[in-house]
């Protein structure tokens, strides 16, 4: 093992860029990268695996900082490492526009794997890295083949600890025996409030053990870096059990304040500064200085890191030779490409063929194409049966010594726990060769939105079947009934929020969700049945919104989503058979996707001169960029039979006719502009 001088002038290196960088933007967390220096240190030049000259090399060794607060941590020894993080960037640090901002983001910072930063987020996001690995070397490793075995490493500190996310991952990994995970608990004893001792006194090492990990604690772990390689070392050779060390740190180990709350959230002052960089032995006159030693240890690392890729591209060939199916297609998951020809399993529907649920729908889909896409994961969140999340010749993603699936299983049973399944699909999808889809009902979509919002913002291809979508789930009432969910996640930047009216919009949202590479999406899909429409195909709904029912010298537009759109179709005929009133239906399966559209194609959809009524029961916010008068659902739902609640809330063809030609009486001596026609149009 050995340590000496270079190590700990590179652990005090760390420290001093941590200072140096968030004094200079006057804001910053210097604690934690104070006093995890030295596991950083032994972690990243003496444990893990990887090429900095290239990044996104599949067999590397994956790092989380789930408290991302820290994340000065992970720029100082990603330059140090000698990824593309320059001393010029590390001055930067948490400025507009710089590959250093004030939380870990992966899209914008080589080496980062996921975006962190909500506490326990990235906690989740590792458990998913680990089962992409677990799932990616059991399809792919052969005798002589080892190809995928690396580790995920993640550091989390006491808030991760508390917030109930890592808590469900935590369970879920140690069911699932994710040996190829080690996770390390910076235990310092200091949150945001100071002293832990005020909201956070459990044993964290007994709660793991309950989970079923392998738990280790290095007493020492501003100085032991032997004890803490060791604990690495040995939490490598555990297989069938998540490791976690718990490691006792000081927070800001080297400042006057250190061990206190005073150094977690703010930078150090220019007095402290001074005396820290003078007590590691640097010039206290001088900033952002690394001594050559320091950068020479982490190149002759890289440099073994890159070794280890070349010896792995080797084996590759051989591989790509000797199992020409499993090569190719390792190949083209690693090169981004889908498989040739998928979209031709997806489900076509004619007007004649029988009404089904959207979840029936939506099983149908995955039951043609899972052959066809085998990267794609599919799960619920024990809600199997509901969400129809299955295919029928699935198998489960189980540690074989259960006896109840494999490593190579492709459906994954996340138990009740929303929150933590949405991080852990974050991991899936940042490993590189997975396209993860989770089901719940679309209610309880808004228990997992902290992971949700971190899909969209961090680019990730994660798909959500959210069945059960409306007030139409009937019986269990407002408590499952879901009115605001949609309005909220649509507000969502980077999010398809889907809701289908038939069968063809159904494979469109799926067609959309797997070919978006940087966007995930939620599909908001029906308990009950609804008819094929005459005029839906998938090219249509791909645009995100089209003419459902054209009508000449039209009087209103019904624009909806989802079961409404039927109920829009009825109305049209209701308000010709007893109003001789003309109305023309749009069918608006994802905001997302027809906001993208040509400003002309939009304007076909919904056109000047004639008045727009939304229909959709649930919230009617947002409904207002695509309509002139909304008829929605601002109030919670009511439990009963599924045509009763309808009927309740006056959603029948009577009652949007009735607010149809309340519309039309309105406008009738108004020249009405379409909602598309704004203002602002040409600048968002």
């Amino acid at each position: 093992m050995g340590y000496g001088d270079i190590d700990q002038l590179a652990i005090n290196t760390i420290r001093t860029l941590a200072v140096d960088a968030t004094f200079k933007a006057n804001s910053g967390h210097p604690g934690a990268p104070m006093g995890m220096a030295p596991i950083a240190h032994v972690l990243f030049n003496k444990c893990m695996t990887f090429n900095p000259k290239n990044p996104n090399w599949v067999n590397r060794d994956r790092f989380v900082l789930s408290n991302g607060h820290g994340c000065m941590l992970q720029y100082a020894v990603l330059h140090l490492c000698g990824y593309k993080i320059s001393m010029d960037d590390l001055k930067a640090f948490r400025q507009v526009d710089s590959i250093t901002p004030g939380h870990p983001e992966c899209h914008d910072t080589d080496g980062v794997e996921v975006t962190t930063g909500p506490l326990g987020q990235g906690f989740a996001n590792a458990v998913g890295l680990a089962i992409a690995q677990a799932h990616t070397g059991a399809v792919f490793n052969k005798p002589g083949y080892d190809l995928i075995n690396n580790y995920t490493y993640c550091f989390f500190g006491d808030g991760c600890a508390m917030e109930g996310i890592a808590s469900e991952a935590a369970s879920t990994a140690g069911h699932l025996q994710l040996g190829n995970l080690i996770m390390i608990y910076d235990d310092n004893h200091i949150s945001i409030d100071g002293d832990t001792k005020c909201a956070f006194t459990e044993d964290v090492l007994k709660r793991f053990d309950a989970y079923g990990w392998h738990t280790q604690w290095v007493e020492e772990g501003d100085t032991d870096l032997e004890g803490m390689e060791a604990a690495i070392k040995k939490a490598q050779e555990v297989k069938d059990k998540p490791s976690v060390i718990k490691l006792t740190t000081t927070i800001g180990f080297g400042s006057k304040l250190q061990g206190t709350g005073g150094v977690h959230g703010n930078p150090l002052k220019e007095d402290d500064c001074k005396q820290v960089k003078q007590k590691f032995g640097f010039n206290p006159e001088e900033s952002f200085v690394v001594p050559k030693e320091v950068y020479d240890a982490y190149h002759k690392h890289a440099a073994e890191g890159a070794a280890a890729e070349e010896e792995w591209n080797q084996l590759f060939s051989k591989y790509k030779e000797e199992h020409k199916d499993l090569g190719a297609d390792l190949q083209r998951r690693l090169d981004g490409k889908l498989p040739e020809g998928w979209e031709k399993k997806l489900p076509v529907y004619k007007p004649t063929d029988g009404a089904q649920a959207s979840r029936k729908l939506s099983e149908k889909v995955l039951e043609e194409i899972h052959e066809a896409v085998p990267e794609l994961l599919s799960g619920s969140a024990d809600l199997t049966g509901s969400n129809n999340t299955r295919w029928k010749n699935a198998i489960d993603f189980q540690p074989p010594s259960l006896g109840i699936g494999e490593w190579s299983g492709r459906y994954l049973r996340y138990g009740v726990r929303e929150h933590g399944m949405a991080g852990i699909m974050n991991g899936i999808a940042a490993y590189g060769t997975l396209i993860p889809a989770g089901g719940t009902f679309l209610n309880f979509v808004s228990y997992a939105a902290g992971s949700v919002r971190l899909s969209a913002l961090s680019h990730a291809r994660v798909i959500y079947i959210a069945t059960h979508d409306s007030i139409g789930l009937g019986e269990d009432g407002p408590t499952h009934q879901p009115i605001e969910t949609l309005a909220h996640f649509r507000a969502l930047p980077n999010m398809m929020v889907w809701r289908p009216a038939d069968g063809n919009e159904t494979s469109a949202a799926y067609y959309m969700a797997i070919t978006s590479k940087q966007t995930p999406s939620i599909i908001a899909l029906t308990r009950q049945n609804l008819p094929q429409l005459e005029n839906s195909t998938i090219e249509k709904a791909i645009k995100g919104g089209y003419v459902a029912l054209e009508a000449e010298k039209a009087n209103v537009t019904l624009v909806s989503t989802g079961s409404e759109v039927g109920l829009c179709v009825e109305a049209a005929k209701y308000l010709k058979d007893k109003h001789d009133v003309t109305a023309r239906v749009v069918s608006m399966p994802c905001f997302e996707v027809f906001d993208a559209q040509p400003k002309e194609y939009r304007l076909q959809c919904l056109p000047d001169g004639i008045p727009s009524m939304s229909v959709e029961v649930m919230s009617t916010l947002g409904w207002e960029r695509y309509s002139h008068e909304q008829f929605g659902l601002n109030r919670f739902g009511a439990s009963g039979a599924y045509k009763d609640v309808y009927k309740k809330f006056d959603f029948v063809p009577e009652g949007v006719a009735k607010r149809a030609m309340a519309t039309i009486d309105f406008y009738k001596d108004t020249k009405v502009r379409s909602p598309i026609n704004r203002a602002f149009t040409q600048l968002i």
